[in-house]
Formats: C-alpha cells, structure tokens, sequence
C-alpha cells in the first residue's frame, strides 16, 4: 500500500510544479502583451525595436529590467523621444514594477489614475515631457514610493493633499508646472523629504507651514513663484539640515533674517529678485560652507560688507541690482575660490581694486551700470587665466584699455561701453583668439583701428561706435567670418570700404553711419547674403550702389542717406521695410518693379532729383508703406494713385515736386491713417475735397504754394468738434492742430494768435457755418492788422474792436480775458517757458557733457532719428 501513496505524492508535486510553470509563462506573456500593446500606442518607435514577440523581454528589451522570478522590475527609458501617452500602458499586467523613469520624452496628456495600481513603485519619473491636467489624488496611495519627479510638465491645478501622505518619500519634485496651492489645511508635513522643490509654479500666500514640518530636508526650492511676507524666523531652526535654499523670484518682503547664521551646513543661499531690504546683513560673513549667495535683484541698499571677503568657500557672488551705495571692498580680492561676481545695476563708487588679482578662479566679472571711476587694473587681466566674460559698460572708468588684456586669452565678452576710456585699442585684443563678443563704445578713444583685431576671428559682434577713431578700415576684417554685426557710427573714419568686407558672409547687420567714408561701394558687397541691416548714410559715398545688392531677400533696413550717390536699384530687395535715399544725387524714372517690395514700410528718396511720373502699382500690389517721403524731387503727373492702397500709411510727403491736377477725393477715405500730409510746393488745382475731413488723426496738413481755390470744406467742422471743440478768439478752430497748418497759401500759426496772410481772408464766406459766431476783440499786430475791410469779420457779431465800429465793453474785454488768461498772465507764461528753455537746455547739456550713459543713450537717439524722419516711426 506504500508504492501507491508515494505515487500519489509524486504526482501531486508534479502537478504544483506545472501549474507554477504555467502560470509564471502567463505572467510573463502578460507583461510583455502590455508592453507591446503600449509601444503600437506610441507609433511603434524606432527606440524601441527591440522590443518584439521574437525576443525575450528581460533579456533584449531595452530599458526593461526583471526580478530574480522574471517579473519586469524597471522601465527606464530616458531620452528616447518618445511620443504619445500613458494611457495604453496596462499597470495591472506589471505587478512587480518598481521604477518606472521616463525623464526627457515627449509624452503628453493626462497622468493616469491607473498607475496607483503599481503598488511595488518606488521611483515614479516622468520630468521633462508634456503631461498635463491635474495630478492624480490616487498616487497618493503609492505607499512605497520613495522618488516622485513630475517637473518640468504642464501639470496644472491644486496639489493633491494625498501627496502629503507619502510614508516613505524622499525625493519630492513638482517643478516647473502650473500649479497652485493646495489645501493646507489638510497638507501634512513630509518629515521623511530630503529633497523638496516646488519652483516654477503658482503658489502664493505666505510660506507654507508644511515645509517647515519637513525637518529632514536639505534641498529646498519654492523659487518662481508668489510667495510674500517675511521670510520666517524660525526657518533656521525648524530645517536644522538645508544645504540648499532658493527663495528666488517671489514676492518676500522685510530683511533677511539674522536667524539664518543657525545654518552652518548651508552652501547656496538664493535670495535674489523679491523685495527684501535691510542691506546685506554682516552675518553672512560668517557661514563658511557657503558656495552661491546669490542677493540682486532687491532693494537692500546700503554698503557691500567687507566680511564677505572671509567666505573662503564661496564660488559665485550675485548683489546686482539691490541699489548697494559704497566702494568695492578690496577684502573680496580673498575670495580665491570664486568664480563669477556680479555686482552690476547699482550705485557702486570709486575705483576698481589690483587686490582683486587673488580671485584667480575668476571666469565671470559682472561690474557695469554703477559709479565707478579711475583706471582698469591691468593686473585682473593678468591673474585671472580662467576669465570668460568680462563686463564693466555703463560707468565711468578713465585711462588707456590695458595692453594686458591680451593675457586673457580664454576671453569671450569684453564690454567696456559707455566709459570715458581714452587712448588707441591696444592692437593684442587681437590675441584673444576665444572672443566672440568686444564692445567698446561710447567712449573717448582715437587712433586707428589697429590691424590686429582681424586676428580675432571667433568674433560674433563688434561695436567701436560713437569714439573718436580715424584712418581707414582695416582690411583684416574681412578674417572676421563669423561676425554678425559690425558697428562703427559716429567716428571719424575715412578711405573707402573695403574689398575684403565681402569675406564676412555671417554679417547680419552693418552700420558705419556718420564718418568720413568716401568712394564706391565695393561690388563685394552682394556677397553679404544674410545682411539685414544696412547703415551708411551721413558719409561721402559715390557712384552707384551694386545692383545685385541683397539679392537673396535678407536685407529689411537700408540707409544711404546724406551722401553722393548718383544711382540705385532695389527691386530685387522683396524683404526690405525701411529703406532712406534721402539727399543724395539719385536721378531718373522710378521703374516700375520699385512697387515689387511689398514688405516695405518707410521709404524716403527726398532731395534727389528723380523725375517722370510715379509708376503705377500692379492690381495684386499689397501696401505695406506707413511713410512715403517724395520731397524734393522733379516727379510729375497727377496725384500718385499708389497711395490709394495703401491703407496703414501715416506720412505722405510729396512736397516740392510738380504734381498736378485736383486733389483725389479719395485721399480722406482710402488712407485714414494719415497724420501727416504735405503737397507744398505742387501744381495742384482745384477745390480742397470735403473728405479729407475724414482723416481723424491728421497733425499736419500743408497745402501751400499750389493753385487750389474755393472755400474751406464745410465739413472741416465734423474733424474739430471730435478734436477739440472751441469757441473764442478769432481762429480758434484750429487750435486741434498740432503743427502749423497751411490752406491755399494762408499761414495759420497754432492756436490762431500769430497769423501771417498772402491773400484777402475772408471769415464770412471761407468759415463754415459751424465755425461763426466768433467772439472777443480783433487781435492787432503782425499782419492782420492789413485786414481794413469790416466785411472780413461779416456773420461774427459777438466780434469787437478796430476795424468794426462795434467798441468793446467792459463786459466784452472781461469775456476775453478770461478766454486768453489776460495780458499779465500771458507774459509771465512767456517768461516762464523763456526760463524753462534756458534752464532745460543747459540741464540736458551738462548731463550729455560729464555723464556718459546720457551721451549713449542721446547718441542712439539721434541715429534712430536720422532713419525716422520727423519722428515718424515703424510700429
């Protein structure tokens, strides 16, 4: 009976080993269906081809790793570019999962709930994707999960509170989303976080009382987001552990608290961009791990502390912008470890200290927009081997630019703009083979350009504007072929441009406005295919401009205005928006494919001497032009029907040419952007057209010296009542004006009181009848008072005085005073803007004489206003 008892157990074993078996290749035939079924969701990716029926999925997949029984324990699958969602991803089929990492894809739309249902998970992360919508409160129930890193998402909504509930997590990152607050009422405190960053997000209100109950934190970020109130006191002794803490660009206000001395294992302290004051607290000297104390951006003020020079650890130094009044400390010349300081945007004094020679690690020096005075130690140069950027604009800095800035070879930014440094470019900024940015204008340098700066060849940008340079430009420019924009305004420079410049085939933009250049335009010049920006006029160029010049559609702003040229085409230009030939020696027809560029927005050929008539736009012509400026010229024929479509066209200048025929009536309707509209100087005849009343913004209208007759429109009237509707002193009417206007050849000063008149005006018949009953005394004086005949002033009996024999009264006299201000207070406003014009004239002359960021920001002015005439600018 023994034999078959022991069979019966064999096969009772046998039978629990086949069953194992067969369930274990069900589980894993399981996981891998859902693996599969996941990957056709996202477009079968070629990052995961080896995933298939044919391979076995702990062995070959990719990313996949499995448990000593064959159960998938991990996904990771970083930075593969995958695209679609989690929602085909079966979480019930991966029981055994315990990381699932797909940091850096493009997964989109919604968190799954579903992933709650991986109770093995220990490390959820899905940063840097696209996910969106809300968290999952469910995710909350992962009680094994250690590492949660949802950042950089597009997550939005409030923080679930289950979060809070996490047991075990460490590593909690919600960054960079579109989150709010949660419900802090039922926020718990996480005491078992050590890392904790909530930045970038839409918090606000004051700090979060759970924070403070995460007592194992060491890392802590809530920058970018709009927390306010102080910064809590009790900080230091509730997180006894920070290593980190960034508080950067929010809304925290008061001082810092002197409680954060506790903090001795703190290494970054980012402060930066809230609304602290108080000035830079002392204490700070004394927390000796710190690496990063990063403080601009506030409204500290006060002195920079010279305790700061004993933080021997201390890496990067950031207080610009905090409105810091004092000298640089020469202690910080200590702080051997350090290597990037900026102190700029602030009302730093005094000179610059040679002790900061011992900050050797130096790479980043960030000084400009302060006070600061005297010579650049050349010994920085010398002892900061490792330096990258230097920049030290916007102060006003003497002496010569030191030879040792050669010695700087790692050097890719030199900015020493707006300076008062006098002295020639010392030629070894041509050994800084590294450079890619050296701008030094606005400065009182002279000499030549040296040679050597053609050496520079990694150079992307290079700006010498607004100094006193002389001699020609240097041949070796054209070595700078990575250069993008080159800038030499407002020097003296003289000779022709060279040849070689056609070698700088990266130059985006070109601008030698206001020098001494001479000669032609060097055919070289087409080859610049990516220039966009063209700037030369204020020089002495000749000749004729190349005609293939930006063939290739790239240039969009042209200036050769002020010089000699004799001719120039452009219609290849599709791209161009500004484009000014303005007085220069241009002569002939405008061809017909001028109207080609269609992208054009300000085009000013005034003060040549082009003739014929203005072609017409072709019937598909899409007008761009918001000001046309055709002063100046001999251009014939009837009122240029271009205009008509041109409807954003705010300038219209085609003053002293020999236009004929009547004014278009469409002129009022077809362009009612109009401010400024000038046909002096014409042969136009015929009635001024009533709807040019409908050019609602009109400044400035200027009709002299043609042949025009009839009266003043009527409907004139509609334009002042919806400006400024006025009654009172004798042409009043036009006080909505803000230029001088001129009808026919009358000349109407603003506001009326100073006219000056050719012909015979008559108020009863020329006045609309919306602009009698004139009341008040005639003015005397100037040349109204030639105006003798009484029926000058018919239809306006509330009028008094010579030549009427209506006397004014008391009464009447009281009425215009009133009007007018009286005599007295007329004078003393005359004295009083006498005063202001003296006054504000030798303000502005003394500012642009001893402070240099005034000379800068005038000077770009100025040339900004040379390309914009009359103050007309591009939207």
């Amino acid at each position: 009976m023994a034999k078959p008892a022991g069979a019966r157990l064999l096969l009772t074993v046998l039978l629990l080993v086949f069953t194992v078996l067969a369930t274990s290749d069900a589980a894993a035939s399981l996981q891998s269906d859902a693996l599969l079924a996941w990957k056709a969701s996202l477009g079968d990716p070629a990052a995961l081809s080896t995933w298939t029926n044919a391979t076995a999925v702990c062995v070959a997949w990719l990313g996949v790793t499995c448990d000593a029984s064959g159960r998938v324990a991990s996904l990771r699958l970083r930075n593969l570019g995958l695209d679609g969602g989690l929602d085909a991803l079966d979480a019930a089929a991966l029981p055994a999962l315990a990381e699932l990492d797909l940091n850096g894809n493009h997964l989109v739309g919604p968190i799954p709930a579903d992933l709650s249902r991986l109770r093995a998970l220990a490390t959820l992360d899905l940063g840097s994707n696209g996910f969106s919508g809300s968290i999952p409160p469910q995710l909350g129930d992962l009680t094994g999960l250690v590492d949660l890193r949802l950042n950089d998402n597009d997550l939005e909504g409030a923080i679930p509170h289950q979060l809070s509930r996490l047991p075990r997590i460490a590593h909690f990152d919600l960054g960079s989303n579109h989150l709010t607050n949660p419900d802090y009422a039922k926020f718990s405190a996480m005491p078992t976080v050590t890392f904790l960053s909530l930045r970038l997000n839409r918090l606000n209100g004051s700090f979060p009382d759970f924070v403070l109950g995460c007592g194992r934190v060491t890392y802590l970020d809530l920058s970018r987001n709009a927390i306010a109130g102080p910064v809590p006191d009790t900080l230091a002794t509730r997180l006894p552990n920070l290593r980190v803490l960034n508080l950067f660009t929010n809304a925290f206000a008061g001082r810092i608290p002197a409680s954060l001395a506790a903090l001795t294992r703190l290494q970054e302290l980012r402060l930066g961009t809230n609304i602290l004051t108080g000035g830079v607290p002392d204490f700070l000297g004394s927390m000796s791990q710190l690496r990063v104390l990063e403080l601009g951006g506030n409204q500290l003020g006060g002195r920079l502390p010279p305790v700061l020079g004993r933080l021997q650890n201390l890496q990067r130094l950031d207080v610009n912008n905090a409105t810091l009044e004092s000298t640089l400390p020469p202690e910080l010349g200590k702080l051997g470890r350090l290597d990037s300081m900026d102190l700029s945007r602030n009302l730093l004094s005094g000179s610059l200290p040679a002790s900061f020679a011992g900050m050797r690690k130096m790479r980043g020096f960030y000084i400009s927009s302060n006070n600061l005075t005297g010579e650049i130690p050349g010994v920085l140069f010398a002892s900061w081997p490792e330096l990258r950027e230097f920049q030290a604009q916007s102060n006003s800095l003497t002496g010569k630019i030191p030879v040792e800035v050669g010695k700087a070879t790692n050097l890719t930014t030199l900015y020493l703009s707006a300076n008062n440094l006098t002295g020639s470019i010392p030629p070894e900024v041509g050994e800084l083979a590294n450079l890619k940015e050296l701008d030094l204008s606005v400065n009182l340098l002279t000499g030549k350009i040296p040679v050597e700066v053609g050496k520079a060849t990694n150079l992307q940008r290079l700006d010498f504007s607004v100094n006193s340079l002389t001699g020609p430009i240097p041949s070796s420019f054209g070595n700078l072929k990575q250069l993008t924009s080159l800038a030499l305004f407002f020097n003296k420079l003289t000779g022709t441009l060279p040849p070689e410049i056609g070698n700088m085939t990266a130059l985006q933009s070109l601008d030698m406005n206001t020098n001494h250049l001479e000669g032609e335009l060097p055919a070289t010049i087409s080859l610049l295919k990516d220039l966009q920006i063209l700037l030369l006029f204020d020089n002495n160029f000749s000749g004729t401009v190349p005609p293939d010049l930006g063939e290739g559609l790239a240039l969009t702003n042209v200036s050769f205005a002020n010089n000699t040229l004799s001719g120039a085409a452009f219609c290849r230009l599709l791209s161009l928006m500004i484009l000014d030939l303005s007085n220069n020696q241009l002569n002939g027809k405008l061809p017909n494919c001028w109207w080609d560029m269609q992208a054009l927005q300000f085009m000013d050929l005034s003060n040549n001497s082009f003739s014929g008539e203005i072609p017409e736009a072709p019937s598909n012509h899409n007008c761009s032009l918001r000001s046309l400026h055709l002063f100046g010229n001999g251009f014939t024929g009837v009122f240029p029907s271009v205009v008509k479509g041109c409807g954003w066209l705010e300038t219209l200048d085609i003053g002293n040419n020999r236009f004929f025929g009547g004014i278009p009536p469409w002129l009022g309707q077809e362009v009612q952007q109009l401010k400024i509209l000038s046909l002096r100087s014409n042969k136009f005849t015929g009635e001024i057209p009533s709807d040019i009343s409908w050019l609602s913004n009109l400044q400035l209208l200027d009709l002299a010296n043609n042949s025009l007759t009839g009266p003043i429109p009527r409907e004139f009237g509609k334009l002042i009542s919806m400006k400024n509707p006025t009654t009172g002193f004798i042409l009043s009417f036009l006080v909505w004006f803000s230029e001088p206007i001129y009808l026919d050849r009358i000349n109407i000063i603003w506001k009326g009181q100073q006219m000056i008149f050719q012909r015979t005006l008559e108020l009863s018949q020329c006045i609309p009848e919306e602009l009698t009953n004139l009341q008040g005394k005639i003015p005397t004086g100037n040349q109204i008072q030639t105006l003798t005949d009484p029926s000058i002033y018919g239809n306006n009996p509330g009028l008094c005085g010579s030549p009427l024999d209506v006397p004014c009264t008391n009464d009447t006299l009281a009425v215009d005073d009133k009007r007018n201000g009286g005599d007295c207070q007329d004078q003393w406003l005359y004295y009083s803007v006498i005063a202001g014009i003296v006054f504000g004239f030798w303000a502005w002359f003394g500012m642009l004489f001893f402070i240099a960021n005034w000379r800068y920001v005038v000077f770009f002015f100025v040339d900004d206003m040379q390309l914009l005439d009359i103050g007309i600018k591009l939207d």
